[in-house]
């Protein structure tokens, strides 16, 4: 009875041990990175699901993690990665999922040098974001027409080549009839974002503003909470990084009262390879 009982409890590990491949993978010896933070680790396992590489379990939507992995036929091993750190750990992974903005600040060009990459959908679009109630205001509806300007549209269309896709549909002239520039002459507006590709587009509002004698003041992050952190205190006007899921993620778990003033371009999310050149190599092992 004592070698039935040990043999049942041997054979319920080695079932234990196979399933726990099957959800977080290792018998196919392939890593894919993806990003840790809340929505975009979501994002990166669509982007998976979509290349028919693993399946998500029912309904897990935005908020999904590794752990949501239904079925993982290729045994892929997941690394959970700080979202900037990506592009430095690709060459130590075979494929990392990576957004347009660290993928382009790393020199990769997410049109040519992804293997797979998101639609261009709006769901996704990077926003302007402020304190609720401020959006309302002319300093804000002010930075809102400079952004949704045809000159800010055809900047990211010729700067970023289909990497970062403008969703303004019809692009103006970079100003807002219902705004009292005149009152708003000698003001300085302040807007925190990451580096690329957010303050390069703002460099070309701040030149719309400065022609209606407008200050806009850019202050660089290289995070993600920082900026919804100076937005919700008062200490800066509005930031421009994020897309509008991981804001409402931001605010359900801080607390926070901030909304989106305006959708302006959107950042597609891309498979890139690092010690493979194909996504052959996934169902090869």
């Amino acid at each position: 009875m004592k070698k039935i009982l040990k043999s049942v409890l041997v054979l319920t590990l080695v079932l234990a041990s196979l399933l726990a491949l099957s959800a977080c993978g290792g018998k196919g010896g392939i890593t894919i990175a993806v990003p840790n933070d809340t929505t975009n680790e979501a994002r990166a396992l669509l982007l998976l699901e979509s290349q028919g590489i693993i399946k998500l379990k029912d309904g897990v939507g935005i908020t999904a993690t590794v752990k949501d992995i239904a079925e993982n036929p290729y045994g892929i091993k997941f690394n959970e990665v700080e979202a900037a750190q990506l592009p430095n750990v690709l060459k130590d992974v075979d494929y990392a999922v990576i957004n347009s903005n660290y993928a382009i600040e790393a020199g990769i060009n997410p049109v040519k040098d992804s293997l797979a990459i998101e639609g261009s959908s709006s769901a996704y679009g990077n926003i302007l974001a402020v304190k609720e109630g401020a959006e309302k205001t002319d300093k804000i509806k002010a930075l809102v027409a400079a952004l949704e300007s045809k000159e800010i549209a055809d900047f990211i269309a010729e700067k970023y080549d289909g990497a970062v896709v403008s969703t303004v549909e019809n692009p103006g002239d970079g100003y807002d009839a219902s705004v009292d520039y005149d009152a708003l002459s000698g003001e300085k507006i302040s807007v925190a974002a990451s580096p690329t590709p957010h303050a390069e587009i703002l460099a070309i509002a701040k030149d719309i503003l400065a022609e209606k004698n407008i200050t806009l003041d850019v202050k660089e992050f290289t995070d993600y909470v920082q900026p919804n952190n100076v937005v919700e205190s008062g200490e800066i006007d509005a930031n421009y990084f994020q897309h509008y899921p991981y804001l409402e993620d931001f605010n359900k778990e801080n607390g926070t009262h901030i909304v989106s003033a305006a959708v302006i371009h959107v950042e597609p999310m891309g498979i890139y390879g690092g010690k493979q050149t194909s996504l052959d190599a996934i169902k090869a092992k």
